[in-house]
């Protein structure tokens, strides 16, 4: 009884890693072929497994797509929320941290934002790709909204609308992914961190020297 315990813990972390490794080669495979052009062959070939693998572990293709969409939205958030973990509880420092977190290399490396935005294409024609995409934003998009409420009152920028700022923002924020994405050796991540934050600190003069790198 005492190893049949110890072997199913085992067998679940073993499928949990090999689901993982197929979610990691379907990402690299998307980056390179495209949404509609990935095929499980290329996964397969990728992750160095056989196609019977890849049908033992998702029941099509379309669910693979589907889990690998959630890894890059639950990836994202987990890293986010470890930086604002690991930052003091003030609202311009934590913003700081998010503008520096976005556009760092582990949140989101050229094949992430490459599989990003092939799924952002296909949002208005598929519901569920839609529906994942935007439960990525809609927490994302609460959380700058409370912090620059709270900086709002906390230096008295009563011009400031909080929403429209967070909004503004977050455009920015993805409008300089695509243009990592789109022409990554004439726009580097240090450049675009430095647009982010001077955003912030013209928003947000008084506390201007929490926005420098």
């Amino acid at each position: 009884m005492v190893k049949e315990a110890e072997e199913k813990p085992q067998r679940r972390a073993s499928k949990e890693l090999r689901r993982r490794q197929l979610i990691l080669a379907t990402i690299k495979s998307i980056a390179k072929y495209g949404l509609s052009d990935t095929k499980l062959s290329h996964v397969s070939k990728a992750a160095g497994l056989s196609q019977g693998i890849i049908n033992f572990h998702f029941k099509s293709k379309e669910d693979l797509l589907i889990e690998t969409l959630k890894y890059i939205r639950d990836d994202y958030e987990e890293t986010w929320l470890k930086a604002l973990a690991a930052c003091p509880d003030e609202p311009a420092a934590m913003l700081a941290v998010l503008a520096c977190v976005d556009f760092d290399a582990s949140a989101f490396d050229r094949n992430k934002l490459a599989v990003w935005f092939a799924f952002w294409g296909e949002a208005s024609a598929r519901p569920i790709y839609r529906r994942i995409c935007k439960e990525r934003d809609e927490g994302y998009s609460q959380m700058i909204i409370d912090l620059m409420t709270r900086l709002a009152e906390e230096g008295s920028y009563e011009a400031v609308n909080p929403v429209a700022v967070s909004t503004g923002f977050q455009a920015l924020t993805e409008g300089l992914w695509l243009a990592i994405h789109l022409s990554p050796k004439s726009v580097g991540r240090e450049d675009t961190k430095l647009i982010a934050l001077e955003y912030l600190a013209l928003y947000f003069p008084q506390h201007a020297h929490n926005f420098k790198e």
